[in-house]
Order: C-alpha cells, then structure tokens, then sequence
C-alpha cells in the first residue's frame, strides 16, 4: 500500500519540483545574482510565515476533519481560521520585510505578502482534494500548477528582468490560478453537515504546531537571513541555488511516500492503535531509505557535474563542499518530520514538537554565528546540517517517549551499503572521462550509479522488485 501511494503522488510532486529545477536554470541566467537573491530570500521569508499561519491548518484538517465525505461545516470553520491566520502573517511578513531588506521592504512585503495569500487559497484546496482521497485530481491540479509556475515566470524575466518583484507576482499568479482550480474540483463534491470538530479541537492541534514554526525560525531559515546580513543578497543566491539543486531529487521521494502514508498513518493509528501506526512508520523509514540514500549520495558524487551544467560560471565556487552537506541536512529532516514527528501528529501531542524544534532551532543559530562569517555559503550549509541533525536526534527522543518506532538496522545498513555503492560507481564513471563537457560526464555517472542501484536492488530485494515490473506492465498493457 505505501509503495502504491507513493507512485500515486509521486508524479504530483516530481511536475514541481522539476518546475522549479527549470525556472532555477532560467532565472539564474537571465536576472541578476542580487535580484534572484532576493527571490530566494521571498521564498524563505514566506514559507517561514506560511508555516507558523497557515501550513499547520493542512495537519489538522487531515487529522481532525476525516476522509472520503468532508462536511462543509468542517471546511466553513477551517476557512474562518485559514482567514484570521493569513490576515496575521500579512502583518508579520510587513514587519519581518522591513529587517530582512530594507533597502528593498515595500517590493519585497508586496511579494511575500502576496505569496501567503495565494498560498493558504492552493494549500486549502490541496488538503480538501487530499481529504477526499482524490489523488488523480490532487495530480492534475500540481501539473497544472508545475507548468504554469516555469511559464508565467518566464514570461516576466522577459518582460522585466531586472526585477525580482516582477517574477515573484508571476510565480504567485500561476499558483493562484491553480488553486481556484482545485477549489472548484473539490467544493462541490463536499456534503452538508456541521464541523467534525470545534474551534477548540482545532486550535488544540493547530497553536502548538504555530508555537513549533516559530521556534523553528532558526532551524529553516536563520542560515539564509544571517547571509545576507554578514554578505549580500547574492551570496543568498549562491546558496539558494546549491539547496534548491540538493533539496529537489531527495524531498521528491520523501514528500511522494509522505504524502500518501501521513493518512494511511493516522488511520491505523485510530482504528487498530498506535503498535500498527509505529509498524507502519517503520516500513515508511525503510522505504525512504531505500529510496533516497541512493539519490543523496548521487548527487554528493556528481554535485560538480550537476552545478556545471545548470548554473552560470559565478554560482559554482564552494558548491562541492555545499551538496554534501545539504544532502545530509535533507536527509536529516525528512526523516525527522516524516517518520519520527509523525507519531508525535498520530498520538495528537503537538506540543512535544516545540521540544523537538527548539534545539536543533537554536544549534542552527549559534552555529551560524559562528561560521558563516569566516565560511560565508559553506557556513550557512554547515549550520543546516548541525541543526537538522540535532532536530533528528531529539525527536527520536521525543517519539520513543510515547511509542518506539522498530528500527530495521539490517535493511538501513543495506540501503546505506547500495547508496555507497551507487555513489562510487557514478564518480568513478565520471571522472573516467575527465575534461570533457558536463553534460557527458553526468550522464555517464549517472547511467553508472543508477544500474548499480537498479542492479543491487534487484538482487536483494526480489520480490518488492517483482511487484514494481508487474504493476508497471500492468500500466503499460492498459494504456
């Protein structure tokens, strides 16, 4: 079942992240470093606010208003809340402007504000799609988002590419769009009836999770703030850009098996107890590491090749020394978040997030501190990783306390022995052709890495192997 749901959502987030990828590809080359600094830094300040205003309303709509028929006196009231939330985060990210850049702050409040509102729009309609176990639509709707978001950006670096405002306001646009959209397919399919909770219920769930996104400042954004405080806006950039290349192939995978488990998660969790939602939990861990410590040591072993053929000359200085670091740093939190603080969602302890949150907030801060002033990007890296390794470490902590997770060490040690192998392959094979253009070397590493991937995981894991073909040939015979 989790392998199923994974390939469900897995296209769904791959057409945006591989949106993303392009428009990072163009936009580094037609606008300026500082320029595509500061919409990288819009990016942070927003999703920074959305988290505390907003992102929780999607956990606790999945996890307070049921799934299959959604009664729209549960959406009315979410609504209500999703309302006041955003009209708050307007507040702070005028403010939060203002500190950040204020040599730019009114641009950059109007591209950051406009970035939440549209957002809480997609995310609602997101979560209602989700809720009635719609995936088909719920893909549909992230295409359309995925094109929509490379090209109307697009369009405006041509017509201004000097102005990040400009194509901030595009990318918004294009979620907005996709977001009526997704109301429209959602709305009508929902049902009379009153709320499945109380306002009480909600803010139950959902002030502990805002309580954890602000203590959380310092573990996703505080490297990213105190670069452009120490250096500049486009030292921001060259980071921005490093992460957005490292983060996208591992959060693909991480978010595709959450995405469809989280709920599958919380339901054997309520109907069979928390034993079956640790099992579950627990293939989910396997899984992604079967998955995705492969596709981390791929790009710690072609991060010179993959940089050189998708950034300009200017970006590519420390970014050797900068995948790595972020490949760990990723790693680190999707394990935390979709593993370990999933029992912390499943046993409705929100508050114990707070205690997973603050010390990996507060070691990304002090750290930062420290090394970014000498390190500048390779600081800002070097602060994530300790952060995030430190907030893995504490919800491990913290989710043994209410239900130990089975830790399979002989299949981890395993996905850890492929991911080394298929690491080594790929270098191996691309610095075989040594001078030649980047192109050619990464695909030769990554034609490498990827049969020894293919070719060990066959060998060891047969039947998972076996079930994948037939259900691919089963596709492949409809269509």
């Amino acid at each position: 079942m989790l392998l199923r749901s994974t390939l469900i959502y897995a296209p769904a987030i791959l057409f945006t992240r591989l949106s993303a990828l392009l428009l990072l590809v163009i936009a580094t080359r037609l606008i300026d470093q500082t320029e595509y600094g500061l919409l990288a830094l819009v990016v942070t300040v927003g999703e920074l606010t959305d988290s505390a205003v907003t992102n929780w309303l999607r956990i606790a709509l999945l996890r307070l208003g049921g799934k299959g028929e959604i009664s729209r006196g549960s959406l009315l009231l979410a609504a209500r809340v999703l309302a006041v939330t955003t009209g708050i985060g307007l507040a702070i990210s005028i403010v939060a402007s203002g500190l950040v850049v204020p040599e730019r702050w009114a641009d950059f409040a109007v591209a950051v504000c406009t970035y939440l509102v549209v957002g809480a729009v997609s995310r609602f309609a997101l979560t209602v799609l989700q809720m009635q176990q719609r995936h088909s639509a719920y893909s549909l709707l992230e295409f359309v988002r995925a094109v929509l978001q490379l090209v109307l950006p697009i369009i405006a670096v041509m017509l201004a590419p000097h102005s990040f405002l400009v194509v901030s306001l595009a990318s918004s646009a294009a979620t907005l769009l996709a977001g009526l959209i997704g109301l429209r397919l959602a709305l009508p399919r929902t049902v009379n009836g009153p709320a499945r909770f109380t306002y009480a219920e909600f803010f139950a769930l959902g002030v502990p999770l805002i309580a954890l996104a602000i203590v959380s400042f310092g573990l996703n954004s505080a490297e990213r703030v105190l670069l452009k405080f120490y250096y500049d806006a486009g030292a921001v950039a060259v980071f921005a850009a490093a992460y957005a290349l490292a983060r996208q192939p591992i959060d693909t995978i991480a978010n595709a098996i959450n995405m469809g488990g989280f709920p599958e998660m919380v339901s054997r969790f309520d109907e069979e107890g928390p034993a079956a939602a640790a099992a579950f939990l627990s293939q989910q861990m396997g899984l992604l590491a079967r998955l995705c410590f492969p596709v981390a040591a791929l790009l710690m072993a072609l991060s010179t090749d993959i940089a050189g053929l998708l950034l300009p000359a200017d970006y590519l200085g420390p970014v050797g020394q900068l995948f790595p670091l972020i490949a760990v740093a990723v790693m680190a939190a999707n394990f935390s978040a979709f593993v370990f603080q999933n029992m912390i969602h499943a046993h409705k302890r929100p508050w114990l997030l707070t205690l997973v949150g603050a010390p990996g907030s507060i070691v990304t801060v002090a750290l930062s501190l420290l090394v970014i002033p000498p390190l500048a990007e390779v600081g800002a890296a070097l602060a994530l990783a300790g952060g995030m390794i430190t907030n893995l470490v504490t919800a491990i902590i913290v989710s043994r306390m209410l239900t130990p997770i089975p830790v399979d060490w002989r299949g981890l040690a395993t996905s850890v022995a492929i991911a080394a192998a298929t690491g080594v392959a790929a270098y191996l094979a691309s610095g075989a052709l040594g001078g030649v253009a980047p192109f050619f070397r990464l695909a030769a590493g990554g034609m490498a890495g990827g049969l020894v991937f293919l070719g060990l995981t066959a060998l060891l894991y047969p039947r998972e192997t076996r079930a994948i073909a037939n259900r691919l040939r089963a596709r492949l015979r409809l269509a």
